[in-house]
């Protein structure tokens, strides 16, 4: 499974990151040609039908050729089959507008036990490719992987749309360092323009209903529609908020759950912004220490001028962007963006040497890049619509911050939490961000998980993990009273990603709904 980073900005002048696993680009999508009617068997509800709803749950899919649904940049194989399940955009009122979700299938190769949905995080990514995640895999060979694109994302429509590309590269370009007064104001009035943009764009009543509380409905029309009288669920990082709250929603309908890179649903949103603060400090640490190994390493050779020597290389381009080939240049938001890209993963760790030894001689295309595959932006100038998405679903999965206090205490915090990233510009103050603007009211909010009735879930949590860390996977298996499988490394996310310990206790759960081996540590 290939891996590439989601770290948008909670704070402006702090970099928080919540979640990723796909990589990003831009495209679009069409249907595709439908195939042969579903069987019957594949085509039968089952499991309860919530009242209003019962034409939704016995819909017929159409499987047919996934082109067009791509809109990530990643290829999508001929075997995988793709089609849109259709949802209300507004539970309350199933007979009013309705929405499309996309959907992927990569079928059984032997003795089926069901089929398992999963998904890659952001939130916002798209999810179409990840039904492949499993080829090769006994998860395969007994399981229909199911991808999908949750509302407002990728190939599902509407789509959530808040600005064009031109206007994306302009806002790469502004590094929101100004702490003053007057930058505040700035920024708060860049950020209130964007959430009037995505309301003009997308639509209010398509804003209000795209967060994770919809998400999970639309999770078990699908789950319904494909003939399981149970859900199978695999999720990643915020794909693990969607499986805490499916089994709050629909307790009696889970089969088996295995939660990847935690998020801890009672944990404070500023809380969790400074947690990973201080886990891409501590990613940022191994990278240095590693780094230090090898000759002409750009952060010298002393651990303790490390944060020193990183801010020297990049603190020039609030001034000056580095020249790249591409003429867009390397902004300093683009720089740090690139950086913590790289950072999710150890695979990645050898690009970021190359770009910071890169900007030691003046240039930035190796950090640009980086940049661009975070961002979603194709060869040809498009993005996916993965930061539009992410934006509008945090602002409606968490209440706004509005204190100003609260704000300028986590900016002061953060800093202090991940020094690499600290531009030395803190004022104690910072702006309100996006969410403080936003055209709709959240309809979630911090709470502990309470699913009486569940069946055993497994949660994985890596030690080291940048972007979820370790303790929030801890926590959650005790609200779920889960299975906890530790993994040790320095990565975001596990599951299916070529570590046996791990693959062999979620694939035995899977298939027997074997529990893993207590306090199993990979």
């Amino acid at each position: 499974m290939s891996k590439s980073a989601r770290v948008p900005a909670a704070f402006a002048g702090c970099i928080a990151v919540v979640l990723v696993v796909a990589g990003c680009a831009g495209g679009g999508r069409d249907a595709g040609e439908a195939v042969a009617e579903p069987s019957a068997a594949e085509a039968a509800p089952a499991g309860p039908i919530p009242a209003g709803l019962e034409e939704l749950y016995t819909q017929q899919v159409q499987w047919g050729s996934c082109e067009g649904y791509s809109t990530d940049g990643s290829p999508l194989g001929d075997t995988l089959e793709c089609a849109n399940v259709t949802v209300p955009n507004d539970y309350a009122n199933p007979g009013g507008a309705t929405a499309q979700i996309a959907v992927s299938r990569s079928k059984a190769t032997g003795d089926k036990v069901g089929s398992l949905l999963v998904n890659p995080g952001g939130p916002g990514a798209s999810g179409i490719g990840l039904a492949s995640v499993a080829d090769g895999t006994e998860i395969a060979e007994r399981f229909d992987v199911i991808g999908f694109d949750p509302r407002g994302v990728g190939a599902s429509t509407p789509q959530v749309t808040c600005l064009t590309p031109p206007e994306v590269d302009s806002r790469r370009k502004d590094d929101d360092v100004d702490m003053s007064p007057a930058g505040i104001a700035q920024t708060e009035a860049e950020n209130r323009e964007y959430a009037d943009k995505c309301a003009e764009r997308t639509g209010s009543d398509v804003l209000a209903h795209v967060g994770t509380y919809d998400v999970v409905r639309d999770m078990d029309v699908i789950r319904a529609v494909l003939g399981d009288e149970k859900l199978n669920y695999l999720g990643y990082s915020y794909g693990t908020r969607l499986g805490s709250t499916y089994a709050e929603t629909f307790p009696g309908n889970v089969r088996a759950m295995v939660l990847d890179g935690a998020l801890d649903p009672e944990q404070d949103p500023t809380e969790e912004v400074i947690l990973q603060a201080a886990g891409f400090q501590s990613a940022f640490d191994a990278f240095a220490a590693e780094c230090m190994q090898q000759p002409d390493c750009p952060l010298g050779t002393d651990p303790a001028q490390a944060n020193a020597r990183f801010r020297a290389l990049v603190d020039p381009l609030i001034d000056k962007p580095a020249a790249t080939t591409d003429p867009r240049g390397l902004s300093y938001t683009d720089a740090i963006t690139g950086v913590q890209q790289a950072l999710y993963s150890p695979n990645l760790w050898g690009p970021l040497r190359g770009g910071l030894e890169s900007l030691q001689t003046g240039t930035g295309d190796s950090l640009l890049m980086l940049a661009d595959l975070y961002e979603g932006r194709a060869d040809d100038g498009t993005y996916s619509n993965l930061n539009d998405a992410f934006n509008s679903i945090r602002c409606m999965d968490d209440p706004p911050v509005t204190d100003r206090a609260v704000v300028g205490e986590a900016d002061v915090r953060y800093r202090q939490a991940a020094p690499f990233l600290d531009d030395g510009r803190g004022t104690g103050s910072a702006p309100l961000d996006v969410c403080a603007f936003w055209p709709a009211p959240n309809t979630g909010s911090p709470h502990t998980v309470s699913a009486p009735g569940i069946p055993p879930v497994v949660v994985v949590s890596t030690t080291e993990d940048p972007a979820t860390p370790y303790q929030a996977g801890v926590d959650l298996a005790k609200q779920m009273n889960g299975a906890l499988v530790t993994y040790r490394g320095t990565q975001h996310t596990v599951v299916l990603d070529g570590e046996a310990c791990v693959d062999d206790a979620v694939t035995d759960y899977l298939v027997d709904l074997a529990a893993p081996p207590a306090d199993l540590t990979c």
